[in-house]
């Protein structure tokens, strides 16, 4: 990266551990390498291997978060520490760090707040073909509910700009954690970008910490609650639809009789079928509500977005402070 383009902006290298022994010490050296000017922090996740003490050894600033799960570790990042661009990178040694400086230049370039590094090379990864085959669905079933932003929606190589890191709200407990990210930036529609990149192996003595199965199931679940929250009228009208099929099969049966004999002699299957069909109505009006309030929310959050500096080649961080402190009083002025 040209000087130019780096002399005022600080940059956070932040590196989510969990048993990383193996790898973590030559993942951060590998930064140092890549970015002599950034600060490299690992937080590291009760391991019980020694990484901590490898990553301390290596130079990096340790930080232990004792909630387990990737999802809480980025929680803690993202609110302990203040930079211009954040590098997240996993510290299996899977992500190169020479790329870091190719993210960073797009990310700038293209003034981005987000840049996904999509892995080219992830359905190798140890030959887990579970992994790569639900890579694959999540990601259609991504671009199906919330939009064509993202190919990648699991890549953990990711730079961020200070304002998507201080918007983002951070819910997600374990490894649905960029699925949210994902979510986020195309719920507020921020610039993205992705750029490929080759996805090592894990060298030997590591072992990936996903489970095909069960943490398969949270993502699924991450994206039904994500999707009642951002699009509602649609996740609501899903199951209104549901109900509305199953009252009308239970309907039209009882109305044959009916109109051809004048009779109604199921009648706990007419109550059944007009039970189904309230609720159907329900669930739609809910959809209604919660949609207008799904958008309020959007626009305060997009709101808060806009109130965070954007990235300027100009800035340093004592500019960017005095600026925010303005605003913040001109904001404080207009309220009174």
């Amino acid at each position: 990266m040209s000087g130019s383009m780096s002399a005022n902006l600080s940059i956070a290298v932040l590196l989510p551990c969990y048993n990383e022994a193996a790898t973590i010490g030559a993942v951060v050296h590998g930064f140092k390498a890549a970015l002599p000017g950034a600060q490299i922090h690992v937080y590291d996740n009760n391991s019980t291997d020694g990484t901590a003490l490898h990553a301390m050894l290596a130079g990096a600033t340790v930080v232990r978060e004792r909630r387990q799960g990737k999802g809480h570790v980025v929680r803690r990042m993202f609110s302990d520490i203040d930079a211009d661009i954040y590098i997240m990178a996993d510290g299996d040694g899977t992500y190169s760090p020479d790329d870091a400086e190719e993210l960073i230049r797009t990310l700038l370039t293209e003034r981005a707040d987000m840049v996904v590094g999509t892995r080219r090379g992830v359905h190798m990864d140890a030959g887990r073909q579970g992994h790569a085959f639900g890579n694959r669905i999540f990601n259609v079933l991504y671009r199906t509910i919330f939009g064509s932003d993202f190919t990648d929606i699991f890549s953990g190589y990711r730079v961020f700009s200070r304002r998507f890191v201080k918007s983002f709200p951070a819910v997600s407990g374990g490894f649905e954690i960029e699925t949210e990210m994902s979510v986020h930036a195309s719920r507020l529609k921020l610039p993205v970008s992705e750029l490929e990149l080759d996805y090592g192996r894990r060298p030997e003595g590591s072992h990936s910490k996903l489970s095909t199965f069960k943490d398969g199931a949270k993502i699924l679940w991450m994206f039904a609650m994500l999707m009642k929250e951002t699009r509602p009228f649609a996740f609501f009208g899903m199951i209104s639809s549901a109900f509305m099929l199953a009252s009308l099969g239970f309907m039209v049966p009882v109305l044959a009789e009916y109109f051809e004999t004048g009779l109604v002699s199921r009648m706990p299957t007419w109550v059944l079928s007009m039970a189904l069909m309230m609720i159907s109505f329900m669930m739609f009006t809910a959809g209604v509500i919660l949609d207008s309030v799904a958008r309020a929310r959007a626009e305060q959050l997009r709101i808060h977005y806009m109130n965070l500096i954007a990235p300027n080649l100009g800035y340093n961080a004592a500019a960017r402070g005095e600026m925010e402190m303005k605003s913040h009083r001109q904001r404080k002025t207009g309220a009174a």
